[in-house]
């Protein structure tokens, strides 16, 4: 039985330039809710936020969709939800997703998927969760992100343990094998434990 009950998925509020954006998280949707995985997701009817919550409710999974209420005022709720939470604030937004989910993935997106990926990510360098976060690296998105943080690694600005705290995979099924056999890292993230000493 899968230890992943629900995972928040952080995506774009566009479907990007390629078709493929939008077609794999629609299979991610869908293989989610055959997985029995609930998706928490962002709870609008756009761009691949749509097409993730469409593959699972077409599935048959649970969709559970967390919207600051500035956002539902602009008529872009996904209206065919398992349930739809409405908060007040994008920090009350990120909370509810996190409280609900035992895992994260980042599909291709913009500076809000950045942002809310790779806080829930630091929160888990920090030891305040042992959640797993995931990257779908669809056709490549990413790959320039990995040698940034590669780079980060080399210039001394964040430990290779974490680094590795980061799971990637083209493939869906993989990604969702790797969160599941997910260890974190038993390495406290400061470099210096006595800075006094």
């Amino acid at each position: 039985m899968s230890i992943l009950k629900r995972i928040s998925v952080f995506c774009g509020s566009s479907s990007g330039t390629d078709p493929i954006y939008e077609s794999q998280a629609f299979t991610l949707g869908r293989v989610l809710a055959a997985r029995k995985i609930g998706l928490v997701f962002g709870g609008t009817r756009v761009g691949l936020m749509k097409a993730v919550a469409d593959g699972a409710l077409e599935g048959g999974g649970e969709v559970i969709g967390v919207i600051p209420s500035f956002i539902k005022e602009k008529g872009i709720a996904h209206e065919k939800l398992t349930k739809l939470i409405v908060v007040a604030t994008m920090h009350e937004r990120k909370s509810v997703m996190h409280d609900l989910s035992d895992g994260i993935i980042a599909l291709p997106g913009g500076f809000g998927t950045l942002e809310e990926f790779f806080e829930a990510l630091t929160w888990g360098q920090l030891g305040l969760h042992m959640k797993p976060a995931a990257i779908l690296n669809i056709n490549g998105f990413y790959d320039p992100l990995t040698v940034l943080l590669g780079n980060m690694v080399r210039r001394g600005f964040l430990k290779e343990s974490n680094y590795k705290m980061l799971l990637i995979s083209r493939g869906i099924n993989e990604l969702l094998d790797l969160m599941e056999n997910y260890q974190p890292p038993g390495v406290d993230k400061w470099i210096l434990k006595n800075p006094g000493a």
